[in-house]
């Protein structure tokens, strides 16, 4: 089982900055590869460029939350979401036996 993930090719989870522009800021995002992958592919399903996903998903999740403490993490848990959602496995909402 082991060597589904350590065979993985090293780029993929080579971390990598980009700037983009969040109500009007420029900002800096430090992802892994596979995730900007994972974006690139979410976007282009919902006809936008990656950035503008970016920015959606951060109005999105303010006007929902009203803050967002670890911006980063919510992206890769995003696409970890979509993943699970794609292969037809159910979404959850919240982590079993998490507080709150």
């Amino acid at each position: 089982m082991c060597e589904l993930y350590v065979k993985a090719d090293p780029i993929l989870y080579e971390s990598r900055s980009r700037s983009l522009r969040i109500r009007g800021v420029v900002t800096t995002l430090r992802l892994e590869n596979q995730f900007w992958d994972i974006l690139r592919e979410i976007a282009e399903v919902d006809g936008m460029t990656t950035n503008q996903l970016i920015a959606k998903l951060y109005e999105e999740v303010m006007d929902f939350r009203g803050e967002v403490v670890n911006f980063a993490s919510f992206l890769r848990v995003s696409c970890t979401r979509y993943l699970a959602q794609k292969a037809g496995r159910q979404v959850p909402l919240r982590v079993v036996g998490a507080a709150g």
